[in-house]
């Protein structure tokens, strides 16, 4: 009973982290992910359960950041249309493929991931700061969204670091607004993998409905300080987590 009680309260702590860290800097559901291994469940089913979960903490986010996402209209079809069809076929990849191969993909994503979010902001110094009145590069943009939610659909760890990556390359705005249409991304491809996994994948869903509350409370708060609150220290420990994930699942 205690075990259970325990591995209640690390899942409320985890989701609501989860949810805040994904508003404010991204990469949240590797928190999730361990979390989830630790009570018990296969990578696989860990993976959807994260990824349904995970989905109602952009609501949150999105809806913190109406405003800003207003500024996007003239890239906001495109991308989103990218988002729902790449998170479609990253779904339909993770089900039809055998789970060993799964099994085999996920430490090298779960370590790419951490690589990301080590250098997120040294790759956004690369990129150079988005000037608002130069022309997006839509050919980039669209095409990167669309093979970044193949990934999320597939494993969903990190998207928006993905995303936030691209937002800076191809999409000429301020940051803030970028990080809006990130939420809002998020939210789509993340909808697209709720229906889709809901329907026909291995959901824990006890642990999802101890997860969505508290990530969706976790995506809202965060949403409202992004811009205030520093994410470095936050980022990083989502960094040393999934590298002892991916590390552990590489010898394991």
């Amino acid at each position: 009973m205690f075990t259970e009680w325990f591995e209640l309260a690390v899942l409320v702590v985890v989701g609501f982290l989860s949810g805040a860290i994904n508003a404010v800097a991204g990469g949240g559901s590797l928190l999730v992910f361990p979390a989830l291994l630790a009570t018990g469940m296969t990578p696989l089913v860990a993976n959807v359960t994260n990824s349904v979960a995970q989905g109602p903490g952009f609501i949150g986010a999105a809806f913190s950041q109406r405003t800003d996402l207003g500024g996007n209209r003239r890239r906001l079809v495109s991308t989103t249309i990218a988002a729902v069809v790449g998170s479609v076929l990253g779904c339909v990849l993770l089900l039809v493929l055998p789970g060993s191969v799964f099994d085999a993909i996920v430490p090298a994503l779960i370590g790419l991931a951490a690589v990301l979010m080590a250098f997120q902001n040294t790759i956004r110094r690369w990129l150079g700061n988005p000037d608002v009145d130069a022309p997006d590069r839509t050919a980039i943009l669209t095409a990167g969204i669309f093979l970044a939610s193949i990934y999320g659909g597939y494993f969903g760890g990190a998207r928006s670091v993905i995303f936030i990556a691209i937002l800076v390359l191809a999409a000429n705005d301020t940051m803030r607004r970028l990080n809006a249409l990130k939420s809002w991304l998020g939210l789509m491809g993340s909808a697209v993998t709720m229906v889709v996994f809901a329907l026909i994948a291995p959901v824990d869903w006890a642990a999802v409905l101890t997860l969505v509350p508290t990530t969706v409370l976790g995506g809202y708060v965060g949403g409202k300080v992004a811009q205030r609150m520093p994410a470095t220290l936050l980022r990083y420990l989502v960094v040393v987590i999934a590298a002892a994930v991916a590390i552990y699942m590489f010898v394991d």
